[in-house]
């Protein structure tokens, strides 16, 4: 793995295990092998691979991809592969499968995430945008939509009877990152958010499990799994990125729930700290214009470079809620390109640390990748995410000018959430038959 501008030792074991790849695959993007073979997150539920026999005529209502697909995947062993095994790539927009159609045989890609979550929803797939529904196989007294768009489509949630003050949660990378639905159940069940906004849909980002890479590879064709936008594409026909769909259309969505606009939006992620045991959620407020500005967020004291902060309004409200993850809570932001603040919570949740010049102490994890690190305390740096500044520029749009917080949560603390989610059914299961 190439480490840029420093020493291996200076990183944590964890981002510089060594991993084989095809000598003949020259990636210019390892994203994926960081979550899967150094992080240890669970992608297996993902997606699956099958072999199906359909007639030509079925093809007829569905897109092809092949094109785009070559045209913009990173990946230039897979595109060679594809163009050897002289394969055209088809999408079911509604049921957002993906067929491999080679001259002997086809292969079929099936979203088994998103099957799973809208099948316990609504009971069933659906392909239309449907109106609001109560949803008790997933929360007794909320009600969810399904909203269809060429990419998988958006899950919306909403208390039955919300409090308005609430948050308003987004899950921008829902399949992306493992566990994130599960956290927002968990706020929305207890009481902490009035509504959530969940994508169904890939990014092209995510992998192919060892097991689908088997029977791809006794089918002849071994795609390699880092970057599979080969088969879910990374961009749009018009050559934008989905990744950013629901920040850019977040006005559109909260739209659609009942009620004013939220005065905060949390963004829940996943991530991968920095040790197999990181507890630490990452809160980022900001890194691109506009810049926050943290006279507006409390009582604000900086001495020396040395800074303490008392959080008022919104911050405290997103704080106490977070704070239900995890007792290790970190908030970072930038007020300009060259000042950055690296802030820890405190037991009143007052927030204490430093200013510093990211151009100094930041370091890439990966040479070509934006997975910055903060050196002296051993911790992701997250305000530079271009994502979460289309979030915040989208929320000034509204009446409320919500704030935006941006979550990351480490794999272990949304491992011990998934968990806890299931002990909960469990229980209501338990009390609902009366045993």
């Amino acid at each position: 793995m190439a480490v840029e501008n420093h020493s291996k030792k200076t990183i944590s074991p964890l981002f510089v295990s060594d991993f084989t790849v095809d000598a003949a695959a020259p990636f210019k993007r390892h994203l994926n092998r960081l979550e899967v073979e150094i992080g240890g997150e669970d992608y297996r539920g993902l997606k699956r691979v099958e072999l199906v026999e359909l007639p030509d005529e079925a093809f007829d209502g569905m897109v092809d991809l092949t094109e785009r697909l070559l045209h913009t995947t990173q990946n230039n062993y897979n595109r060679q592969l594809l163009i050897e095994l002289q394969a055209r790539v088809y999408l079911d927009k509604k049921r957002y499968y993906v067929y491999y159609r080679l001259p002997e045989r086809t292969i079929r890609f099936v979203p088994s995430w998103r099957e799973q979550v809208l099948t316990r929803v609504f009971g069933g797939l659906p392909v239309e945008t449907c109106d609001w529904t109560p949803c008790p196989g997933l929360l007794v007294g909320f009600s969810s939509r399904y909203i269809a768009d060429d990419a998988g489509g958006s899950l919306l949630i909403q208390v039955d009877c919300p409090d308005l003050e609430l948050p308003l949660l987004t899950v921008s990378h829902g399949p992306y990152d493992p566990h994130t639905l599960e956290v927002a159940l968990y706020f929305l069940r207890e009481g902490r958010a009035r509504g959530a906004i969940i994508n169904l849909g890939f990014s092209g980002r995510e992998p192919l499990t060892d097991q689908n890479l088997h029977k791809l590879k006794a089918w002849g064709v071994p795609l390699n799994p880092s970057n599979i936008d080969v088969i879910y594409p990374y961009v749009d026909a018009s050559g934008h990125p989905y990744c950013y769909k629901q920040e850019e259309r977040l006005c559109e969505f909260i739209k659609l729930f009942p009620g004013p606009a939220p005065v905060l939006i949390v963004d829940v992620h996943g991530y991968v700290g920095t040790s197999t045991d990181d507890r630490r959620v990452i809160v980022g407020l900001g890194g691109l214009p506009p810049y926050p500005d943290p006279q507006n967020m409390g009582d604000l004291e900086v001495v020396d470079k040395q800074v303490q902060l008392d959080p008022d309004g919104r911050l405290r409200q997103g704080l106490e809620m977070i704070r239900e993850l995890s007792p290790e809570i970190v908030v970072q932001f930038c007020v300009d390109s060259h000042q950055g603040y690296h802030l820890e919570m405190q037991e009143d949740l007052s927030l204490q640390g430093r200013i510093f010049d990211p151009r100094r102490e930041l370091r890439n994890l990966i040479k070509g990748e934006e997975r910055n690190y903060l050196m002296p305390e051993d911790v992701r740096w997250l305000p530079s995410a271009g994502a979460n500044a289309l979030q915040r520029m989208q929320a000034c749009k509204l009446y409320s000018c919500a704030g935006c917080m941006h979550v990351e949560i480490p794999t272990l603390i949304r491992q011990r959430m998934a968990l806890r989610m299931k002990e909960m059914a469990i229980t209501d299961s338990l009390t609902s038959s009366g045993l």
